[in-house]
């Protein structure tokens, strides 16, 4: 019989991080399409930067055919935070900024990312944003697989920092931190260091 889990942050109701997720206003408006590959995954980390934030949403699947629609929300101007030759690095809103962006962060693993965008062709025409100065991730249960590589929701906060300086959003990460500690407690120490540690 599965465990009872909490509807909103869908972890074991022994281990709900409700009362860890913050709840954050932003200018940015942050949409986050997540492949549904994701949804089921123990380190759902795209959901807990929705939860945390007032300014967010989470949309599932391969092929979004409302882009048109969301991307024509009045007040922001749509951007692709994804890496690439073309895309500009990220600075913080200036005095004189018009209109705040709507974030729009694809969430999956680097292939699967890449079909989304080439399935969505309104996606892979919008002006991309990247992060500047990348931090090591603290996902510590992941091989990061290239330098530079974060999860979705360490994107987002790195992101909302960037452009709402000084506003901080480091708050986000409270429920991620918990959740890692949680699953390195579950496979214990030994095997943590063995599967994770420093090689």
């Amino acid at each position: 019989m599965p465990r009872p889990r909490c509807e909103r942050c869908q972890r074991p109701l022994a281990h709900c991080l409700c009362p860890l997720i913050p709840h954050l206003d932003s200018r940015t408006r942050v949409v986050v399409l997540q492949h549904p590959s994701e949804t089921a995954h123990a380190l759902n980390t795209a959901r807990l930067a929705v939860l945390g934030l007032v300014n967010a949403e989470l949309r599932i699947g391969e092929v979004f055919d409302d882009l048109h629609t969301l991307l024509a929300t009045p007040g922001y101007r749509p951007a692709l935070l994804f890496p690439g030759d073309e895309a500009e690095v990220l600075q913080g809103y200036g005095q004189d900024v018009d209109l705040p962006l709507m974030l729009i962060v694809p969430d999956g693993t680097w292939r699967k990312a890449r079909k989304m965008l080439y399935l969505n062709p309104q996606l892979e025409a919008l002006p991309r944003v990247a992060l500047g100065n990348v931090p090591p991730s603290r996902y510590r249960l992941r091989k990061a697989p290239e330098p530079g590589a974060l999860s979705t929701l360490e994107a987002v906060v790195q992101a909302l920092n960037v452009l709402e300086a000084p506003s901080g959003f480091a708050a986000l990460l409270r429920p991620f931190e918990a959740l890692i500690e949680g699953q390195i407690s579950a496979m214990g120490q030994e095997t943590f260091e063995r599967n994770h540690g420093e090689k």
